[in-house]
């Protein structure tokens, strides 16, 4: 009889533990800095706001870096945390090679509000791309995604035509990242954010460039092995030996890798393949 009792002790903790980790899963998956709305970006560079409405109620804020004789547009996703109020520092990485730099806050991010779940943000990526399609054709635009905004920028880029997706310390499925830290807990019932890097890039017929950090604890550079496996005759991996997952910019490594990557993006010949449905 106490077995059953221990047995039935342990099945309700559990449970239990199940039930906290639904709850609580956004304060470790998202990290943001909240901006009051009258907050002023101040920038020594040319900087635009930019604002755009969702039909949930949703209000969603980027910023725009022009430069002078532009190539294109690098359309960035951020990771989980700051905002692109500190994320804007990185903006000058594609504008000293002469391209304009759009970056958009998630929701609860910045300035940027609404409820927030996966459909909601990715339609607010999908929507971000589309406001940004009236004034630059895709044929000179990049979308760039970075840790947690690889997903975001797989998925735009699996709905249109970008000249080129580069990733940077990609996760393969929010899946499969969470149960490498949670092996025990029966993740896919539990997570709210499945956010399937992996499938959308099935459906992207663009080049995929991917950088990733051979020292990242947090994103296994085995996750951008594996994605690069999925499309190889059009994906490249540059490998930085010795990164971790925050300090890519810090290796000289890093800048000549992307310097590379812009330039061979508007380089290599563009085709506008056919549209692909949206199937997840």
């Amino acid at each position: 009889m106490l077995v059953i009792y221990i047995l039935i002790g342990i099945l309700v903790a559990y449970l239990l533990i199940n039930l906290i980790v639904y709850q609580i899963q956004e304060r470790f998956i998202f990290k943001p800095e909240k901006l009051p709305q009258d907050f002023e970006y101040k920038y020594k560079t040319p900087f635009k706001e930019l604002f755009f409405e969702m039909e949930d109620g949703g209000k969603i804020n980027g910023l725009l870096f022009p430069v002078e004789n532009s190539k294109g547009l690098v359309v960035y996703f951020h990771g989980n945390s700051r905002s692109i109020k500190g994320w804007a520092k990185y903006a000058k990485d594609f504008t000293q090679h002469d391209f304009d730099v759009a970056m958009i806050d998630y929701r609860g991010f910045g300035k940027s509000i609404g409820k927030r779940n996966e459909r909601t943000l990715k339609a607010d990526a999908t929507k971000f791309y589309e406001t940004l399609l009236k004034d630059y054709h895709e044929s000179n635009i990049i979308i760039y995604g970075r840790s947690m905004g690889s997903g975001f920028a797989a998925k735009v880029a699996s709905m249109n035509h970008p000249r080129m997706l580069i990733l940077d310390a990609p996760y393969y499925s929010f899946s499969r990242l969470t149960k490498r830290y949670l092996p025990f807990l029966p993740v896919p019932w539990i997570l709210r954010y499945h956010i399937r890097t992996n499938t959308f890039l099935k459906y992207v017929r663009c080049p995929i460039r991917i950088i990733h950090g051979t020292k990242d604890w947090l994103i296994p550079i085995q996750s951008s092995k594996d994605l690069a496996e999925i499309l190889p005759e059009q994906t490249i991996l540059y490998q930085i030996e010795g990164g971790g997952h925050n300090n890519l910019p810090s290796f000289p490594e890093y800048y000549n890798i992307l310097g590379q990557i812009l330039a061979d993006a508007m380089r290599l010949p563009y085709e506008r393949q056919l549209h692909r449905p949206e199937l997840f």
